[in-house]
Parts: C-alpha cells; sequence; structure tokens
C-alpha cells in the first residue's frame, strides 16, 4: 500500500525520460509490474499547457496512475500536482534523482539535493496541494562529500511524503560503479513510510539480495528493463509475463506498432529505434550488421516491421546461425 492505494506486487518500473513512455508502460503493465511510472513530467511546462507535458499524463486504463513531476519552484509544482491529480494520478512523485545536465542545470532532479531547504519547499507545496498519496524518488546525495539523502528522507515524511525510492548513486556517479545498497539501507532505517531501493538489479537473485540487504518493501528496476518490458513480471513471478520465445517477440512487435501509432509515423519510427536496438540486443543478439543498419535507418514504418518481424523470427530458426538461447 502507498497510502491508501493497493499494490499488486513489489516489483516496480522506474520512471526514464524518453523510455517510459505510454506504449512501454502499458505493456510493462500488461506483463505484470507492480507499478509503473510516467516519464518525467516538466511541472511549469504542464501548468502553462505544453502540449508535449500534457500527453504524458496519459494512462489508458493503467490503474494505479502514478505521474512523476519535476520543477524548481514550488508554486509551479503544486499546480501541475493538481492538474495530475484531475487527469486521473492516484500517486504524485517527485523526482529529485534525474542526474541530466539538462535537467540539473536548471535546478531540478537531482540538483535539489544541493539545496534541501527547496527540495523541502517543493515537497510541502505538492503534498499540500493534492489529496492522493506523493511519494519522493532521489538518490544518495550530489557526490560523496554530500550524502544527505537520510535527512531529506527524514523531512520528506514529516512533511507527509508517503514512499521513499532511493536510487543507489550520487548524481555526479550517475550511472558509473556500481549501485551501493548498504548506503541504501542506511537511508531505509531512519523511515518507516514503505521504502523501495533502486539501481543494478536485473534478475531474481538481485531482488532478493537488495531486499535483504537494504530492508526495502519494493525494488525499482530501471535499465535492465530496456528492450525487456517484460521484466519486471517476470521477476515477480508474475503469471502475466510472456514465456521465452515466441510470446516476447510478438511483444516486441506489437510494440513497435503501438509507438508508431502513438505518436505517427514519422516521429515514431524515429523514437522507436532505441527500443528496436535493445530487442535485437535482448531477443536476437546474432541479428546481421547489415539488418541491424537497415533497421536504424529505414524512415518507412512498413519496412521496419517487416525487417523486424524477420530478425526475430531468424533468431527462433533452430538451423539458423543467429539462434539464442532464451
Amino acid at each position: 500500500m502507498i497510502g491508501p492505494v493497493a499494490i499488486r506486487n513489489r516489483i516496480f518500473l522506474a520512471p526514464m525520460s524518453g523510455v517510459t513512455d505510454l506504449p512501454f508502460r502499458q505493456l510493462a503493465w500488461e506483463c505484470g509490474a507492480g507499478l509503473v511510472v510516467t516519464e518525467m513530467v516538466a511541472s511549469r511546462e504542464l501548468a502553462t499547457d505544453n502540449r508535449e507535458s500534457w500527453a504524458r499524463l496519459r494512462s489508458d486504463g493503467i490503474s494505479p496512475h502514478m505521474v512523476q513531476l519535476a520543477g524548481r519552484e514550488a508554486y509551479w509544482m503544486a499546480e501541475a500536482a493538481r492538474i495530475a491529480e484531475g487527469e486521473g494520478a492516484a500517486i504524485i512523485d517527485i523526482n529529485m534523482g534525474c542526474p541530466a545536465k539538462k535537467v540539473t542545470g536548471g535546478y531540478s532532479g537531482s540538483a535539489l539535493m544541493r539545496d534541501p531547504e527547496r527540495a523541502l519547499s517543493l515537497i510541502e507545496a505538492t503534498v499540500n496541494a493534492v489529496s492522493v498519496p506523493v511519494t519522493l524518488k532521489m538518490r544518495l546525495g550530489w557526490d560523496e562529500s554530500s550524502l544527505n539523502a537520510a535527512d531529506i528522507a527524514i523531512a520528506a515524511v514529516n512533511a507527509g511524503v508517503r514512499m521513499i525510492t532511493v536510487h543507489g548513486r550520487t548524481r555526479c556517479q550517475f550511472y558509473t560503479g556500481s549501485a551501493d545498497w548498504d548506503a541504501i539501507a542506511r537511508v531505509r532505517e531512519v523511515v518507516s513510510v514503505p521504502f523501495v531501493a533502486n539501481g543494478d538489479i536485473t534478475s531474481g537473485a538481485d531482488v532478493a539480495e537488495c531486499l535483504a540487504r537494504t530492508g526495502a518493501d519494493a525494488v525499482m528496476i530501471g535499465r535492465a528493463s530496456q528492450g525487456m518490458p517484460w521484466l519486471c513480471g517476470e521477476l515477480a513471478g508474475s503469471e502475466l509475463a510472456p514465456a521465452a520465445g515466441a510470446a516476447r517477440h510478438s511483444i516486441a512487435l506489437r510494440h513497435y506498432a503501438m509507438m508508431i501509432e502513438h505518436y505517427g509515423a514519422d516521429i515514431g519510427v524515429r523514437h522507436a529505434r532505441k527500443h528496436l536496438g535493445w530487442y535485437l540486443q535482448s531477443l536476437a543478439p546474432k541479428t546481421p550488421a547489415e539488418v541491424r543498419a537497415s533497421l536504424m535507418q529505414s524512415r518507412d514504418a512498413g519496412e521496419v516491421t517487416r525487417l523486424f518481424a524477420g530478425a526475430l523470427a531468424a533468431a527462433t530458426e533452430p538451423s539458423s546461425d543467429m539462434d539464442t538461447a532464451a
């Protein structure tokens, strides 16, 4: 439970800008993820009617609907939270973890960890603006000399935050090195609300070890799910997760079709390229270089579908040198 909101299992999909758009979230949810979160939505842009920001609020049947907001001003965070709640959000998450320079340069995301007073003002404004639970996702700190996640977590919970998620790296690490699960555990020790560990969780063994070492109630999986929207469901033991082979290939092809429908052919073809690359890596790693190149360069959605389907089919043929173990 996150406040009054029931969650079906403890394997969550992390919000990832440019990745966890509506098609990806729909598939992860259908495959058994315990919770999925929108891409980061910029609060001021949402509150001033930015079309792209509004589009990111869509849930299309995903329940509970969890929206992640980012910003640096309490007023805009509160306004955006009200809008998100009005559009059906059951949970509002505050982004204090994004390490991207274009985000931290605007004093949002993990940059807020350098200014705890500003961070707390945003948290309080967001909590007070809505009736739904507000959660917080952050890193261990800005750098090794300022590991202040525990202090921020205490203040956030006192302000009314109902769940804390911690990624086990500092902002300055970005995604280098290893996630420090022991440091996550030290944050967990100081709060009693539901707590989620994030970072370097890719397998069932990782889930078990991370939960044991951190004392977390759940885990959140990000980059490991790229090219595998079924991963959260699989690690949760959900019967919704597809078996290896044709069922996963079908999901990959459906994902491409969903992106074309969601964005339109021109934009969809471009947005889908990174996903196609991840799918080839996870499902058809022996795809010839010339086929990969054609997939990445083609601007014709129909041609891409044909090439992608062919690569996946070849990967399932026992006599093919593209065959790979599941």
